[in-house]
């Protein structure tokens, strides 16, 4: 084993070296400009509207699941004066916009639909398509009365405290200018769409469009799974093969036309078993308080600590459940951190030797299937799972064009360039992602003013600062909705958003109850609480630059200092939500002040 293990181990650093470049996060382009044109909403009409100058109780920015858990744990409060604004056109934040074929949540969603117990909504299916993720948060919308006072293709440009008036003066690029209470910010990690740096980008003649504003005009076909049967008779690229790319690749497959995907990196594609859900086997799940307890135990599966029962049962709960075997198996001289690490290593080369030996058995050309394989360990880039993917490099039409970790070489008025050879296409799909780790005022586009007209980029120029991962000194009645400096539990995003929704609803009823009309928190416990989460041991393996290049990594250059406040709560997820559940019962708010 160890012979094997050291020759895997150098064979993820060789693969890892043929992806690095200088310019990290710098090969992308901002969809600004020239590029503004890939923003467009191909879904919703804007409708004209005169600006909005009223007052509220709380304004949010973000429609998407963290607005929508904010904006029902409010009213569940009895909080009803509330208003969501997105860019979108609707509810559903990336669920609006990811409209792509075949696109489906990759945590079961049972646990990853939000407030489903309260929408008294059964997902139809382990893992959900869009069009039932999109729909459930119109169900949150409409369910606890949401869309009355929401402002869709609106775009926050500025928030800024008036100290005077102990309030919050909202504008938008609507020209809005209302005021609230309070506000938040739900802007989510994955929402700027970004395209690729490929030289000669803006010279395509033909067709092009990204992922996330999915073209069902020029393709044919829709959200739901009809084939895209314009495209049997055009050649298409899609330029990427990340998550996006693993979901949609199958449907372009069946088109009948001529597919190139175009890989820099292959994703680990592991099985999806996605089934419906049997009605009868949920009327005996769905009992009072059933969903919180199903992401409970997901959350102590996924984590060191583990459950009795695992009831998900999926390939996230499947690795840990390996990891913690090894872990538990080791003799007691070897249960320290170096052993530990080794048999967390033993156990992510077994998972990955078995994923490697899947595209094998599956793809039927074996050099397509060597290039299919994924050279890191699980968590250095974002897990995929699909039944579909592997099987489409089976057809004849489905090509991959792999670029051996460099990309695509140029672009020009008829196609592409790789390895010195031009492939003619009609279309091109861009499945590059969304910006991660660019500034938090680019992604937002703005950055609010606190007291004296601080700028939350000053206040956080050398590193995130925060109680709570929730509050920051000098931006009373703000509240930051993200997973750093809490819970940091990326493996069901959705958990963090409904539990964060659930302090802030407590923490503003407490305040209207008791007369308060400022919430801030005290300098000294902010402070408290980041050296508390600056003893956090790390975050995922996938962060450590040594791991192919990709988001998780800052695309293999690895984090500055400050990066370091990004951290969670050290013990990890399961004990931060136990630790914030006795903070909102304790009706004490230790930490901050109610003046």
């Amino acid at each position: 084993m160890a012979t094997d293990k050291a020759a895997i181990l150098e064979k993820y650093r060789a693969e890892r070296d043929k992806r690095l470049r200088e310019d990290g996060n710098d090969q992308y382009l901002e969809t600004t400009g020239q590029f503004a044109h890939y923003l467009d909403d191909p879904y919703t009409p804007r409708v004209e509207r005169p600006p909005v100058t009223d007052h509220v109780t709380f304004a949010m920015v973000g429609g998407g699941f963290a607005g929508l858990c904010v904006g029902a744990r409010l009213a569940e409060a009895g909080i009803t004066d509330v208003r969501l604004i997105d860019k979108a056109g609707d509810f559903g934040g990336n669920w609006y916009w990811n409209r792509y074929p075949g696109a489906q949540c990759d945590t079961a969603s049972i646990i990853y639909l939000p407030l489903l117990e309260e929408t008294g909504h059964m997902p139809t299916e382990k893992y959900a398509h869009a069009p039932e993720i999109l729909e459930q948060s119109r169900r949150i919308g409409r369910t606890f009365g949401l869309y009355d006072k929401a402002l869709f293709h609106t775009r926050v440009t500025d928030m800024v405290w008036e100290e005077d008036k102990g309030v919050w003066r909202i504008t938008t690029d609507r020209g809005d200018s209302f005021t609230a209470d309070y506000i938040g910010m739900g802007t989510g990690p994955l929402h700027v769409p970004k395209l690729p740096g490929i030289p000669g980008i803006d010279t395509f003649k033909g067709h092009s469009f990204h992922t996330s504003r999915w073209d069902y005009d020029y393709t044919g076909g829709d959200t739901f799974g009809a084939p895209l049967d314009k495209l049997k008779d055009k050649r298409v690229a899609i330029i990427g093969t990340g998550a996006t790319a693993v979901q949609c690749v199958p449907h372009l497959a069946r088109a009948g036309g001529t597919v190139y995907v175009v890989q820099r990196t292959p994703s680990s594609i592991d099985v999806r078993a996605n089934e419906p859900i049997d009605p009868e086997w949920f009327k005996t799940v769905a009992t009072p308080g059933w969903q919180k307890r199903w992401l409970d135990n997901f959350a102590r599966n996924v984590g060191m600590g583990g459950a009795a029962e695992d009831w998900v049962k999926d390939g996230w709960t499947d690795l840990t459940r390996r990891i913690r075997a090894k872990v538990m198996n080791l003799p007691p001289e070897q249960m320290n951190p170096a052993g530990m690490m080794a048999a967390y290593e033993d156990a992510d080369i077994e998972k990955m030797s078995e994923i490697r030996a899947r595209a094998e058995a599956i793809v039927e050309d074996k050099e397509t299937a060597e290039k299919l394989k994924a050279w890191y360990r699980q968590l250095c880039k974002r897990p995929c799972f699909h039944d579909a993917y592997l099987q489409a490099f089976n057809e004849p039409n489905t090509h991959l064009i792999d670029t051996d970790g460099k990309g695509v070489e140029r672009i020009d008025e008829t196609g592409f360039w790789v390895g010195g050879k031009h492939y003619d296409v009609d279309c091109i799909i861009y499945a590059s992602g969304f910006e991660v780790g660019t500034s938090h005022q680019r992604r937002a586009g703005f950055d609010i003013a606190g007291v004296g007209g601080k700028r939350l980029s000053e206040a956080w120029s050398d590193g995130m600062r925060t109680l709570h991962g929730l509050h920051v000194n000098g931006f009373p009645n703000a509240f930051v909705v993200q997973v750093a400096q809490a819970a940091n539990y990326i493996v069901n995003v959705p958990h963090n958003w409904s539990d964060a929704g659930e302090t802030i609803a407590t923490i503003v009823r407490h305040a209207i109850d008791t007369g308060a009309k400022k919430v801030d928190v005290l300098p000294e416990a902010q402070k408290k609480w980041v050296e508390f989460v600056l003893t956090s041991p790390g975050g995922m393996a996938g962060i450590a630059p040594d791991c192919t290049p990709g988001y998780y990594n800052n695309e293999g250059k690895g984090y500055q200092e400050s990066a370091l406040f990004g951290a969670g709560h050290p013990a990890g997820a399961v004990a931060f939500f136990s630790y914030i559940d006795d903070w909102r019962k304790s009706g004490k708010f230790e930490g901050l002040t109610f003046n």
